[in-house]
């Protein structure tokens, strides 16, 4: 996919319009988790290494009501990514009108300026009117009249249509190109979609198979394997006649699951023993079984011999994507098939591999082998969107080289 990239864009003395996702933790003002903002970070001194002028669009949570706002400004992230540049960041209180304009009109060139949160435009005088979210267009042409060039590099909202992204894009007289971080996404999985390195293995994991259906059967016909773990695992558990127990089960989507077996004959792996529990608590009695589950146990994570057979099917991989938990991950006595799939991925130095989701994201983290793996997608769902072959708007809005 040749997409313009902001290396590709002439940035001196330009006011550059660039769409992050700086969807962050605050608690009592203070930011939390900043990777978020870190990631963005190359793009940003690019911009203003080489002259342009800087102005941040990004949403924070969701607003649906006027109270919502105080709790939801980017003021505190403002502050944090002026302690990272280590120089001023201007925040603007507002999202249009002439406050905003002046403080555009007064920077110059290696400035950065902060807009208060896009979501604010969800609601007017008090009334849930979507305009960032629903794309409304005055707001994305109003938005791409302050600046002259526009970079998206925020892939966690790619999946969507809103103003601050597919507007802004659409109603630039400028070019819209990548930043480096949606560069990196679109190669990635880009590449593990289309043209992936042999043998090629998926592993899917997560509550329910209907949030995974577009992915494991635009998958079935590019993977060479596919796993299947967490809770979805029990509704194919149940499609082939293995009894469940009290595991979750998506009981209107077991004819689907049985058509999905039908088409991937031996591709589609799923676990052959799981750690199951007498109630849905950290602390409830386990035991590890084979095959059938008895009523009143439910399966909560996957077992040994299932981490021992999803390595070995993994082990010569030359590209690995993995989305979604194989257990109950917040609950430390089921995270352990997860952590285990989370800690070999880091094995695979010969592979290109690749995590999105937060659960999987979170367990490379906490094993600290996330620097050996080759990406961490920084969009749950957009990297799904991605996954199930589908267009994504933020990236189809960007200029094509």
């Amino acid at each position: 996919m040749a997409k313009l990239t902001v290396e590709d864009l002439p940035l001196e003395g330009k006011k550059v319009l660039m769409r992050v996702d700086f969807n962050v933790p605050i608690k009592d003002g203070v930011v939390g988790d900043d990777n978020r903002i870190v990631a963005a970070l190359p793009t940003i001194k690019y911009v203003i290494d080489h002259g342009g002028r800087a102005i941040l669009f990004s949403h924070l949570g969701r607003i649906k009501k006027e109270e919502d706002k105080p709790g939801l400004s980017l003021r505190p992230v403002a502050e944090r990514l002026s302690n990272l540049l280590n120089k001023p960041v201007t925040f603007v209180p507002v999202t249009e009108g002439k406050q905003l304009e002046d403080a555009i009109d007064n920077m110059k060139n290696g400035d950065v300026l902060l807009v208060q949160n896009t979501r604010y435009e969800d609601v007017k005088d008090g009334e849930y009117v979507k305009r960032e979210s629903g794309n409304d267009p005055e707001l994305g042409k109003y938005w791409a009249s302050l600046g002259d060039v526009f970079v998206n590099d925020a892939f966690g909202t790619a999946h969507r249509k809103h103003a601050s992204n597919v507007g802004i894009a659409t109603n630039m007289p400028g070019k819209a190109a990548a930043g480096y971080l949606m560069e990196k996404e679109i190669k990635f999985l880009g590449d593990a979609v289309d043209n992936p390195e042999r043998p090629f293995g998926a592993i899917l994991g997560g509550a329910k198979v209907s949030d995974k259906i577009g992915v494991i059967d635009n998958l079935l016909d590019k993977a060479d394997k596919i796993i299947i773990g967490g809770g979805m695992a029990y509704t194919f558990y149940a499609a082939k006649g293995i009894k469940v127990g009290n595991s979750l089960v998506e009981k209107d989507k077991i004819d689907v699951a049985k058509q999905i077996l039908d088409k991937a004959g031996d591709k589609l792996v799923l676990p052959i023993d799981n750690v199951v529990a007498d109630k849905f608590n950290n602390d409830a009695d386990t035991k590890v079984v084979e095959g059938d589950i008895d009523n009143g146990w439910m399966a909560l994570d996957i077992g040994p011999k299932s981490v021992e057979e999803f390595k070995n099917v993994l082990k010569d991989a030359k590209t690995v994507v993995w989305n979604g938990p194989m257990g109950v991950f917040e609950m430390p006595n089921f995270a352990k098939g997860t952590l285990e799939i989370g800690k070999f991925l880091g094995t695979l130095t010969d592979a290109t591999t690749i995590v999105g989701g937060g659960d999987s994201t979170a367990a490379v983290k906490e094993l600290g082998v996330a620097d050996k793996l080759t990406h961490i997608s920084t969009g749950g769902g957009a990297s799904l969107t991605y996954l199930e072959g589908n267009e994504l708007p933020g990236i189809a809005a960007i200029s094509d080289k």
